[in-house]
């Protein structure tokens, strides 16, 4: 199997923020050193990007477990250290609307855990907990 690339390409557009971009969309970044609260900083990039992969690990499977499901939220937080600069540790919930059994949904996390990219690039090199609920 041919091994998948990806590219992404930001610019800079002055001292208080840039732009990445890829395929057709666009992002804007804050890496003003002051803060920017219109802007993903890079360490909430990093959890978006967790949390959009595993929604996305939830689309794939899904079909394939016959798993049906109504809705998927999910909350990600981290805790940065300072030395050496670093995401100790990041936790997440994923909230879950469907009427599927307890045991099926720890078969969705099982599979959101084992297969996916992001989650498995954070997961050697940072405390990676979490919990996959039914929306209440």
């Amino acid at each position: 199997m041919k091994p998948m690339t990806f590219l992404v390409e930001t610019t800079r557009l002055g001292p208080h923020g840039s732009v990445s971009r890829c395929k057709s969309a666009e992002i804007p970044l804050d890496t003003d050193p002051a803060g920017n609260p219109r802007a993903f900083n890079p360490a909430e990039l990093l959890l978006a990007a967790l949390s959009a992969c595993i929604v996305k690990g939830i689309e794939r499977v899904a079909p394939m477990l016959k798993f049906e499901l109504r809705g998927v939220e999910v909350r990600v937080q981290g805790v940065r250290q300072d030395t050496p600069p670093r995401m100790a540790s990041i936790r997440y919930e994923i909230v879950v609307d469907s009427d599927e059994s307890e045991r099926r949904l720890e078969l969705l996390h099982e599979n959101v855990r084992k297969f996916g990219t992001v989650y498995n690039t954070i997961a050697p090199g940072t405390r990676l907990e979490g919990v996959l609920r039914r929306k209440a």
